[in-house]
């Protein structure tokens, strides 16, 4: 154990839990502690966004697809850019107008306003996926935690895992969304510079160019953009497949609810371009150092090839700066991790226990029932991260499918499609839902990410189901109309 990494490791540690201390009494009202009150700025919620997306999996998942397979994993990377481009651009003005306009401040919540469902099913399904997928997804984070302290500090996987846990939960429970959004400014910062400076810094140890290319022969790693496969279909059905992942960004919860704090939709053009320059960054980063791990390291399989990044840093740099560097990877999954609980806090409190069980709760009440969730849902997610032999690519790509099968297509017809109604979206929802979670169980996610089918399968259902019973109502009409006729004229 290296005692400058240590102390490096700490020191950031008590920076958490200052902020988290710090914003204890300013998250007094249910909207403060769930959507810091709708008065982000543009800065913060960039980095924000955009640091609570990239979670364990950018320094560790990605750099170990592309150590393992070559430049056939950059797809992912493409995908991920044009989806991240496209939410911003299409999505962040009109859902912060939206919610604004129906006083929604959850997702599930303003599904049921956006329609005007009257049976509530929309929130209660809405929450139940976020609750699952939520559960699978910081697992992913927590199963990073483990793999990240393991390899740094010599703890053992099972008490790396319940340490993270620890630390993340307590400055969530207390902050809230403010602290997660400042925690997250500071972490989206760190992992912009760490997946930077590490590539600059390792290029020439590893041989350069050169190198690589020589070590992608000697591993039989394919140098063109088209993956290993037999025919040419296939490939480029594993094109889509990667490149798939940039539907995710419709439907996630913990993304969504980014656009919906910012003080004010005018912010959110800055917001944009500070959030595709970072993510650009961070994107390029992970890939390039991907192919650097792949002259550096020799036969890195069984999950070891998601510490690439990990070992760089080790080999490379001393302990003191390689603290810093390796805080930015505690940082990538932290940021996602508490976003994830403070979501998932949300369904429970506010879309059951407030709308479900007890209408009259105080505000008090809810942001304690609140803090209590973030404890319960914490503790399921640290069962199921106990097995170490999951991947993080692997658990990530089924949670961010799960959220953009179910909600994608559900955002894009509440922000665009004037007429779609509460049973189609119900339907489109279910569907979505369904369909992935069949793909991906008779195993028909080795050829084709179930993103893909379940995607389309919910667009289909909410086509289909509006020819037959389209919106009526002109109160939905007319509010779809004023929520149009606002951003377009406050947003250029």
């Amino acid at each position: 154990m290296s005692i400058p990494t240590l102390v490096t490791f700490i020191a950031y540690f008590i920076i958490l839990l200052t902020i988290g201390f710090c914003f204890y009494r300013k998250s007094a009202s249910i909207e403060d502690y769930l959507l810091g009150g709708r008065g982000m700025g543009s800065w913060v919620t960039a980095l924000s966004a955009q640091a609570s997306d990239m979670s364990g999996w950018l320094l560790m998942g990605l750099p170990g697809a592309v150590y393992l397979a070559g430049t056939g994993k950059i797809w992912i990377a493409v995908g991920l850019f044009i989806g991240t481009a496209l939410n911003w651009r299409l999505v962040s003005a009109r859902l912060r107008v939206y919610t604004q306009k129906t006083d929604a401040i959850t997702l599930p919540c303003f599904f049921e306003a956006r329609f005007r469902d009257p049976t509530g099913l929309l929130r209660i399904v809405s929450g139940i996926i976020i609750l699952i997928f939520f559960a699978i997804y910081a697992s992913s984070g927590l199963v990073a935690t483990g793999k990240l302290f393991e390899s740094t500090f010599g703890v053992k996987y099972h008490t790396a895992v319940i340490i993270g846990g620890l630390i993340i939960v307590a400055y969530t429970f207390l902050g809230g969304f403010l602290a997660v959004c400042w925690t997250d400014l500071l972490q989206g910062a760190l992992m912009v510079l760490a997946i930077v400076v590490v590539p600059v810094l390792t290029y020439h140890r590893a041989g350069g160019i050169e190198a690589i290319s020589e070590a992608m022969e000697l591993k039989n790693i394919s140098p063109t953009l088209l993956p290993s496969a037999g025919t040419l279909p296939t490939a480029i059905c594993m094109i889509v497949s990667s490149m798939a992942w940039g539907l995710g960004y419709f439907g996630q919860p913990h993304i969504l609810v980014r656009f919906m704090s910012i003080k004010s939709a005018d912010k959110l053009s800055q917001s944009m371009v500070i959030a595709i320059v970072w993510v650009l960054l961070s994107l390029s980063g992970a890939v390039i150092v991907g192919f650097i791990g792949i002259a550096m390291y020799e036969n890195l399989s069984g999950g070891e090839q998601e510490k690439v990044f990990i070992y760089m840093i080790r080999d490379v740099f001393n302990p003191w700066l390689g603290g810093i560097l390796l805080a930015a990877i505690f940082s990538a999954i932290m940021s996602t991790i508490d976003s994830q609980l403070l979501v998932s806090s949300s369904a429970l409190s506010e879309d059951f226990y407030r709308k479900a069980i007890k209408k009259q709760a105080s505000q008090r009440e809810i942001v304690l029932v609140g803090r209590a969730c973030v404890i319960i849902i914490s503790i399921v997610a640290l069962v199921m991260a106990m097995d170490r032999d999951n991947t993080i690519l692997g658990i990530v790509s089924y949670a961010w499918g799960g959220f953009g099968a179910a909600f994608g297509p559900l955002i894009l017809f509440a922000l665009f499609s004037r007429r779609t109604s509460w049973q189609a979206a119900l339907a489109g929802m279910v569907t979505g839902t369904v369909v992935l979670v069949l793909w991906k169980q008779i195993g028909l996610g080795e050829t084709m990410y179930e993103i893909v089918p379940g995607f389309a399968a919910n667009c289909l259902t909410i086509i289909l189901v509006n020819f037959f019973i389209g919106q009526k109502d002109e109160g939905v009409l007319h509010e779809f109309d004023d929520v149009i006729n606002t951003v377009s004229s406050r947003v250029r």
